[in-house]
């Protein structure tokens, strides 16, 4: 009992969930949902007590069409108090129309990894940088809660392994911008837990914890075991997506992310707090899937639900 004890002193009390599924968990899917099905999915996600709902993204309809109804999403949902809904802006022109549609909190993203950038962003890891110094600073002017995503934090479906000396930087540089929060991405999901101690150890003497956050897909089964190692590096915010949902339209073979309702289990077990109420979501996530036509749903919880229900 002294072991469980010491290993329990030593992480997060309270752990604050960012739930992606409305913009990073329906991206790739490739039936269109219907904008009515979206605000519902996202209202019944902050329901259940999520402080985070990531509602939508302004990229160009060209490149991401599933969100081609930024605006309509945005202006018709009915926000909770207490609650954010960041979305995601590629550039200036995002901005604007973020703004437009009543965005309070935003999200910039770049990468680790010259080559995905160049696919993603159509730019190198520097101009995008550049085009987010300006956006960052008219955000907030603005007042606009500002969060920012490196993708390929630690591997990249391009050139392989990414080493921390790699992220730093790119850090540094955000970090001049004043953002709220930086989201590292494992967007492939090959990272492993050893990685995720070495990044964060490496940051820990410039990015502040409480500024960190941790994005991780699960197509090796790792995503918990990342998670429960950043947990004892004292991180305590942690993307996930209702459902298991997910994928990038331009990291080839990565699978969804971690599953809200996976994570809730395990950190609900070990006595963590979230504030979020595990049952709510996972109705938000057979909403959802029942609407994609997900008979195997990728996340674990749902699947031993089904289970029980069957026995």
């Amino acid at each position: 009992m002294a072991v469980v004890a010491q290993v329990m002193a030593g992480l997060p009390k309270r752990v604050r969930v960012v739930e992606v599924g409305p913009r990073d968990g329906l991206q790739n899917e490739p039936t269109f949902v219907p904008t009515e099905v979206k605000i519902r999915f996202i209202e019944m996600l902050a329901e259940a007590g999520l402080p985070v709902v990531e509602a939508t993204s302004f990229v160009s309809p060209r490149w991401v069409p599933q969100l081609a109804d930024a605006e309509q999403v945005l202006t018709s949902i009915q926000r909770r108090p207490g609650v954010r809904y960041p979305v995601l802006v590629p550039n200036r022109k995002g901005l604007e129309r973020a703004l437009a549609a009543g965005a309070r909190e935003i999200a910039l993203f770049t990468a680790a990894s010259e080559t995905f950038c160049q696919k993603n962003l159509n730019r190198t890891i520097e101009q995008s940088l550049q085009e987010f110094e300006q956006v960052a600073r008219e955000a907030r002017q603005m007042g606009l809660w500002v969060r920012a995503y490196i993708s390929t934090a630690f591997v990249c479906p391009y050139e392989g392994q990414i080493a921390p000396q790699q992220v730093l930087p790119i850090v540094e540089r955000l970090l001049t911008m004043e953002v709220d929060e930086i989201s590292l991405g494992d967007t492939i999901g090959a990272a492993v837990p050893t990685q995720v101690a070495r990044l964060t150890e490496q940051l820990q003497g410039i990015l502040p914890l409480e500024k960190t956050a941790y994005h991780f897909h699960d197509t090796y089964g790792m995503a918990l075991a990342n998670v429960l190692m950043a947990l004892q590096m004292g991180v305590a915010t942690f993307d996930s997506s209702a459902g298991g949902l997910g994928g990038c339209p331009f990291a080839p073979g990565a699978a969804g992310n971690l599953a809200t309702e996976d994570l809730l289990t395990m950190l609900h077990g070990m006595g963590i707090e979230t504030g979020v109420e595990q049952a709510k979501v996972a109705d938000a996530a057979r909403f959802i899937l029942q609407y994609l036509q997900r008979s195997t749903p990728p996340s674990r919880y749902l699947q031993a639900c089904a289970m029980r229900s069957e026995s």
